[in-house]
């Protein structure tokens, strides 16, 4: 199934002079972790993303942040890259892909071993004491805590404050430099994949209409359906898991 459709995004990234890829949480599904609107498992289904995922929230509240994140970060500290993951690293390492676009927090793309990924909505790597604003590694304060279901929230060593995840919350802004730069390679890429993404949080949901404005081409791959389906150039809703390896498998085959 979707041979004719892998076959015409094969032949786009062939000819591509900087293709560039964006991803949602789907494809990160694969890998135990769970998207956000899917209406059996998504994870603003059960909650309200403005009580428990928002800065004012996180500030007033913030053991209720921790209440919710706790099972996503065991599930993300946890998780191994998927087979999607390990394909755009590997469009990388063969110099067709320049970069990785991700609203994803879960690092795997890095772990999969993608050089040039762009965290727009912040990671999982780091905290910040929302008091001095010192940068500690996640990996002192986070896991003793998702250990310990009993454990006080982190707390700055310093000065005591709350050790927020560097991860981006309703009502934040997205790192500047990090936007920066993928806006950069979305005005320079002739070929756009966005794989496991529904498109809907902006401003990263406004990449791919840049790419077709300045005659790029776009290609989706996702379960669902998305608003930019008409746009696109190629269209496939399957998993990612099981498509972006075909892609790379094709590629490497004409190229052999």
């Amino acid at each position: 199934m979707y041979e004719k459709e892998i076959l015409q995004i094969v032949e786009l990234l062939h000819h591509a002079v900087y293709a560039v890829a964006l991803t949602g949480a789907g494809i990160s599904r694969p890998s135990g972790i769970p998207d956000y609107r899917s209406p059996d498992s998504g994870l603003w289904s059960r909650h309200n993303p403005y009580e428990v995922g928002s800065i004012q929230g996180f500030r007033y509240q913030p053991a209720r942040f921790y209440d919710w994140i706790r099972p996503l970060a065991t599930l993300i500290l946890n998780a191994q890259p998927n087979p999607a993951h390990l394909a755009l690293a590997r469009l990388e390492t063969i110099g067709i892909l320049k970069s990785v676009i991700t609203q994803n927090i879960d690092l795997l793309h890095g772990r999969a071993g993608s050089k040039t990924v762009y965290e727009v909505h912040g990671h999982i790597r780091e905290v910040t004491c929302i008091s001095c604003f010192t940068i500690y590694p996640a990996q002192d304060f986070l896991p003793p805590f998702l250990n310990n279901d009993q454990a006080d929230i982190p707390r700055c060593p310093k000065c005591g404050g709350v050790l927020k995840p560097n991860v981006i919350l309703f009502g934040e802004q997205l790192p500047a430099q990090i936007l920066l730069r993928a806006e950069q390679d979305t005005r320079r890429a002739d070929v756009m994949i966005v794989a496991g993404s529904s498109l809907e949080v902006f401003p990263v949901a406004d990449l791919p209409r840049r790419v077709k404005e300045h005659g790029g081409s776009l290609v989706l791959i996702n379960l669902e359906p998305t608003s930019y389906d008409k746009m696109a150039d190629v269209v496939i809703h399957a998993d990612v898991a099981d498509i972006l390896p075909r892609i790379v498998n094709q590629l490497e085959g004409a190229a052999s």
